[in-house]
C-alpha cells in the first residue's frame, strides 16, 4: 500500500468515526438530520449530502456506512453549520483537535510494522510490552484519542506510548516547606521510597543531577517528565536539573511511566488527551484522594482481585509539580485495554493469552475476566454503594500461579455514598474533591452501566467475539453476579438500569470535554456527564459490529 493510499484511508476512518460521536451525542441536534425512506436510513449533512448509515456500533443505535468515504473536512464544516454561535471557541478546537488526531494517526501508521516487529524481538519489549501493544487499539467511543493536544510529531515519537520509546526523566529541585506527601523523595538512580536510598545522603542525588550539593538543606528532588520541563522552567521557586535521571517507559497512560516491571511512576504531563479539559497535569489533594480511595477499597475484598499499592506521593502545590509511585503485585499483567491490540506476526493479544490455559478459546478466557469483573464491581455498587472508574486502561489481567486475577489502580474518580458506607460500618474518607461522594443511586448506576459495562465489559467482548455470543456472554455473567443479592434495592436498580432497560445511558464525551463550555453543560465532573443513550445490548444484541478500534493501516 502506498503512503498516498494508506494516508486517503485513515482519513475516512477518522471523519467516520467523529460523525459517529457527533450523531451520538446528538450535538447540535445532529439526530434531527437522520431520515428513513425506502432506501434505508441516512443522514442529511448541511451540504446536503446523504450519508448512509447502517447499525454497527454496541454503543449506537447507527453508524457511517463502511462503503461512505468521508473526508474530514466535510465532517468539520457540518460541525461549525450545526454548532450553536456560543459553542465557536470550543468547536475551534475540536477542529484543532481533528486535525492532530489524523496526524497522530498518519505517523504511526507509517511506523507500526516497525514497532510491533521491535516489541516481538526484544529491545522494545519486556514489562510494558502490553502497555505499548494497547496504545495501538482506539478508544471505543471517543474518537480523536490519538491526539495529544500541542506535541509535535517528535513529541509523539519520543514519549507516546504507541512508539514504544524509552527516555529520560529530568529533575527539579523544590522548596521543601512546599512539599506534602511522602517523606522520602525520588533520586536519579532510583525511585520513591527505594529502601536503596534510605541511608543515601540527598545532597548525592542533587550532585548527580548537576545541582549544587548544598541546595539539599533546602530543597528536594521531584522527577520532571521532559515533556513537562519548559513549564517547570516557568515555576519561579523551582530550579530544574541541567543532568538528566533514570531512564524509563511511557506506560498506555502517557503520563504514567515505567520504572521497572513493578514500578511505574505518575507524574504531570503539559497536555491534554479525551478532550481540550482533560488536562494531564495533578492537581493537588488528587494524589491524596487517590490513595484514600484505595485504602477504602481495601477495607472491601474480593476474591482474585488485587489493588495497586498507590500510597507513595508528594506535591508541591504546582499542577506540574507531583509524583505517585504505583507499586504493582507479582505476576504478569496485561492491560484489559490491551486485549484487542494486534500482535507481531499476527493475530491478537487476548488470542495469545486464550492459549495459556483456555485451549485457545477466547470465549473462556473472557468468561473468566467478565465474572470477575462484574462480580466485584456488583458487589461494590450494592452492598458499600461504591463505584469504580476502572475502565480498560486501569483494568489488568495478572498470570501467575493458580487463576486468573484482576488488578485495578488509579481509583481517583472513584463514586462513593457516604450513607451507604456508614451501614456497612466503614469510616466515610476525608477526600479534598467532594464529587467523589454521592448519595444518588442512580449517579452511581451511571458510572457503573458507562465504565464497568460499556468500557471494561462490552468494548472488549464485542471486539473479540461474534456480536450475538458477546451480548449473551455478557448478560449471563452480569445476571450471575447480581443473582445473589436477590431483592436489594440497589440491586433491583443495577437490573432495571441494565438487563431490563430498554436503553442504556452513555456518556458526552467530546460535547463535555472540548465543544460546550462547562459553564453552558453544568457538567461538575466532564468525566461524569451523561445525557445520551444507545441500544441495550443487553436485551437486543447487534448483528453486526463495525471494528471500533484501529490496529495496523486502515
Amino acid at each position: 500500500m502506498s503512503a498516498r493510499t494508506a494516508l486517503t484511508a485513515r482519513e475516512p476512518y477518522l471523519a467516520a468515526r467523529v460523525l459517529d460521536c457527533l450523531l451520538r451525542e446528538n450535538y447540535g441536534g445532529l439526530a434531527g438530520r437522520v431520515t428513513r425512506s425506502k432506501d434505508g436510513v441516512a443522514l442529511v449533512l448541511p451540504a446536503g449530502r446523504r450519508i448512509r448509515l447502517v447499525p454497527g456500533s454496541p454503543f449506537q443505535d447507527f453508524v457511517v456506512a463502511p462503503e461512505e468515504h468521508l473526508r474530514l473536512e466535510e465532517v468539520l464544516s457540518a460541525l461549525r453549520e450545526i454548532a450553536p454561535t456560543a459553542d465557536a471557541t470550543g468547536v475551534e478546537a475540536f477542529v484543532r483537535e481533528c486535525h492532530e488526531a489524523l496526524r497522530a494517526l498518519d505517523l504511526h501508521a507509517a511506523r507500526s510494522e516497525e514497532i510491533l516487529e521491535r516489541l516481538g524481538r526484544g529491545p522494545g519489549a519486556g514489562a510494558v510490552r502490553y502497555e505499548a501493544l494497547a496504545a495501538f487499539v482506539d478508544h471505543p467511543v471517543y474518537p480523536t484519542a490519538r491526539c495529544k493536544s500541542g506535541l509535535t510529531d517528535e513529541d509523539l515519537t519520543a514519549y507516546a506510548p504507541e512508539f514504544a520509546p524509552s527516555f529520560e526523566l529530568r529533575w527539579a529541585a523544590v522548596p521543601r516547606d512546599r512539599v506534602t506527601g511522602a517523606p522520602l523523595p525520588p533520586a536519579p538512580g532510583g525511585p520513591a521510597g527505594d529502601s536503596r536510598m534510605r541511608d543515601a545522603d540527598p545532597a548525592e542525588g542533587f550532585a548527580a543531577a548537576g545541582l549544587p550539593r548544598e541546595l539539599a538543606r533546602t530543597h528536594v528532588l521531584f522527577p520532571v517528565h521532559p515533556l513537562t520541563l519548559p513549564a517547570v522552567r516557568e515555576i519561579p521557586w523551582a530550579v530544574p536539573a541541567p543532568e538528566p535521571g533514570v531512564t524509563v517507559r511511557p506506560t498506555l497512560s502517557m503520563r504514567t511511566v515505567a520504572l521497572d516491571g513493578r514500578t511505574h511512576l505518575k507524574l504531570p504531563l503539559a497536555t491534554s488527551t479525551l478532550g481540550l479539559r482533560n488536562r494531564r497535569s495533578i492537581k493537588p489533594g488528587t494524589l491524596a484522594d487517590g490513595a484514600r480511595a484505595e485504602l477504602l477499597l481495601r477495607a472491601m475484598p474480593f476474591p482474585g482481585v488485587l489493588l495497586a499499592d498507590e500510597q507513595t506521593h508528594a506535591h508541591a502545590g504546582h499542577e506540574y509539580l507531583g509524583w505517585l509511585v504505583r507499586r504493582l503485585p507479582p505476576g504478569e499483567a496485561v492491560p484489559v485495554a490491551a486485549l484487542l491490540a494486534p500482535l507481531p506476526g499476527g493475530g491478537t493479544v487476548v488470542e495469545e493469552l486464550a492459549h495459556r490455559r483456555w485451549g485457545g478459546d477466547v470465549a473462556g478466557l473472557l468468561t473468566e475476566y467478565l465474572r470477575l469483573l462484574f462480580g466485584f464491581a456488583v458487589r461494590l455498587l450494592v452492598r458499600y454503594g461504591t463505584a469504580l472508574e476502572a475502565h480498560q486502561q486501569n483494568l489488568s489481567l495478572v498470570f501467575g500461579e493458580g487463576p486468573l486475577r484482576l488488578l485495578v489502580k488509579d481509583n481517583d474518580g472513584l463514586l462513593a455514598s457516604p450513607d451507604r458506607l456508614r451501614a456497612a460500618g466503614l469510616a466515610v474518607p476525608d477526600f479534598s474533591d467532594e464529587r467523589m461522594l454521592t448519595d444518588d443511586p442512580h449517579a452511581l448506576a451511571d458510572v457503573f452501566v458507562t465504565i464497568t459495562l460499556h468500557l471494561a465489559a462490552a468494548a472488549p467482548a464485542f471486539g473479540a467475539l461474534p456480536a450475538p455470543r458477546a451480548a449473551r456472554l455478557l448478560r449471563e455473567t452480569l445476571a450471575e453476579a447480581l443473582e445473589p443479592y436477590g431483592d436489594d434495592p440497589t440491586a433491583r436498580l443495577l437490573r432495571a438500569r441494565t438487563l431490563d432497560a430498554a436503553r442504556l445511558v452513555g456518556k458526552s464525551m467530546v460535547t463535555a470535554g472540548t465543544l460546550v463550555d462547562k459553564a453552558r453543560t453544568g457538567a461538575r465532573d466532564i468525566n461524569k456527564f451523561y445525557g445520551t443513550s444507545g441500544p441495550n445490548y443487553l436485551r437486543h444484541p447487534p448483528q453486526a459490529i463495525r471494528p471500533v478500534t484501529t490496529q495496523r493501516t486502515p
